[in-house]
């Protein structure tokens, strides 16, 4: 499968650049190693680290693994790491920190598997390499020995760094028996597509194929934990469009290969489907790296941009002369996303915040018609609330036509819409637009007891508030004398 003849030298460059990356960790892995040394154990460094050291994108966590049991490996952290926890030694692993690094340390295993659920019966085993072949990827399955003297032991049966090199996922084992075990593997495989920007050996992607329904078997929490990995990658395009051709969107989010049976109104694009794809690449272009108001990566922002068109095949109608419109799709859309997202057992808030950009994405069009007032401008801005640097991406990004005129217009129509809610801001306090009269002034002008009378006058002010601006006590109170009046003459008053 690898050219060994081109690989040769790569492989000697990523293996002499990890062991300078490693070396950088060594007042924590070198005394960490001869801790387990001097009880007779073996440690190594295991899993993504090796593999992310390799890469040159090391992080803070580390993983390792050992011959040592779960109690052996508390007493060896005792009085050595700086906090040390055990929720996980049901499965063999105990974690810790140590000088900012998290650390886990998971005893060998040999699992098996019962084909029903994706837990396994935790079985440990007695040798490292039982321990690696049992693992996700070959990429994966590479290890670092740390002997006591800080000497670090590359090990490697599976030719996992080979696979690194070429830029593929493949499984130890045959991907079948991989993802029979564990079903939630398939999504993984798909995930390090996005994180990586490899690709899927062709057994790898066929048996996805095959087996997707397995995935059903996993459940909803582990399946988002993937998700957010996935879109939050550096390649979530290329990803996304995995999902769709394998059927794992299928079975997890199938509103999104839905669109692909939809041709957006413009007929710039193939379908809803791609156009989606490219507004969530446009809005990780305007992510703000550098710190800004949107740093990336950001997941509320990738989600609405990818389901912002959903609601589209359920309002798609056929228009006179052969066009299709999609009325009122972001509405339909939102509250699609809203039940997807709550299947999937995701934050309330982060629910509400996806669904109520996928809401407000549509809104902007009416502006460049020029009939927006003050008022309006107030109410677009109020209703994103600290949404509104995202709803600007998202609207900015959504602007994928091919004509260079109408997106440059597009563009320009939204940087004056930019300027207005700027203007208004300085003048205002948009962020915090509240009546000019608090509840207690309401009851006191009006001689009202605490009930819904004035619940509905203080929504009146702020409404009103939103339709002027700010008013003085003098205009708020006359304005409001003048609403009673009318609400008493029209007897829908709750107190009479």
């Amino acid at each position: 499968m690898f050219d060994s003849s081109v690989s040769a030298g790569r492989r000697e460059r990523l293996l002499a650049a990890a062991e300078v990356t490693l070396r950088t960790y060594s007042p924590v892995l070198t005394p960490l190693g001869a801790r387990f040394a001097e009880r007779g154990h073996r440690l190594y460094l295991v899993g993504g680290s090796v593999r992310d050291a390799l890469l040159g994108r090391m992080g803070t966590d580390l993983d390792f693994t050992t011959d040592a049991r779960p109690e052996q490996v508390q007493s060896l952290l005792s009085g050595w790491a700086d906090h040390r926890w055990d929720t996980g030694i049901e499965f063999g692993t105990i974690s810790a920190v140590k000088d900012d690094l998290q650390i886990e340390i998971t005893t060998f295993r040999s699992d098996t598997y019962d084909g029903t659920s994706r837990n396994p019966a935790v079985v440990y085993g007695d040798s490292l390499e039982g321990d690696l072949v049992r693992r996700d990827f070959t990429i994966n399955a590479m290890a670092v020995g740390i002997a006591a003297d800080g000497a670090l032991d590359f090990i490697d049966p599976l030719d996992g760094i080979s696979a690194l090199i070429a830029g593929i996922i493949d499984t130890p084992a045959a991907p079948e028996q991989s993802f029979g075990d564990d079903p939630l593997r398939m999504l993984r495989a798909v995930r390090f597509v996005s994180q990586l920007g490899f690709a899927l050996a062709p057994r790898v992607e066929a048996a996805i194929t095959t087996m997707v329904a397995d995935i059903d078997r996993i459940t909803p929490e582990r399946v988002r934990t993937e998700l957010d990995k996935l879109i939050l990658g550096e390649h979530p395009v290329e990803a996304i469009d995995l999902m769709c051709t394998t059927g794992l969107a299928q079975r997890i989010m199938p509103e999104i290969p839905a669109m692909s049976l939809e041709i957006d109104e413009h007929h710039q694009h193939k379908d809803v489907y791609r156009h989606s794809l490219t507004v969530l690449r446009q809005a990780i272009d305007l992510e703000d790296n550098a710190g800004g108001a949107v740093p990336g990566p950001d997941l509320v922002l990738r989600w609405a941009a990818l389901l912002h068109d959903i609601g589209k095949p359920a309002t798609k109608r056929a228009e006179p002369h052969g066009g299709v419109s999609f009325h009122h799709h972001e509405v339909v859309g939102a509250k699609m996303v809203r039940k997807r997202l709550r299947a999937l057992r995701y934050p309330k808030r982060t629910i509400e915040d996806i669904g109520q950009l996928v809401f407000l994405h549509l809104r902007f069009h009416g502006y460049g018609e020029g009939a927006w007032t003050d008022s309006a401008v107030r109410r677009y801005a109020t209703d994103a609330g600290d949404l509104l640097p995202r709803l600007h991406k998202l609207v900015r990004a959504d602007c994928t036509t091919r004509n260079r005129r109408r997106a440059a217009a597009l563009q320009a129509t939204y940087d004056d819409l930019e300027r207005r809610i700027d203007e208004i801001r300085q003048a205002e306090d948009l962020a915090r637009v509240r009546p000019d009269l608090d509840g207690n002034a309401i009851m006191t002008l009006l001689d009202l007891r605490p009930g819904p009378d004035v619940g509905r006058a203080w929504r009146y002010l702020k409404e009103l508030r939103l339709d002027r601006g700010p008013l003085t006590r003098d205009e708020a109170e006359d304005a409001l004398r003048e609403w009673w009046a009318g609400e008493q003459a029209s007897g829908e008053s709750a107190e009479g």
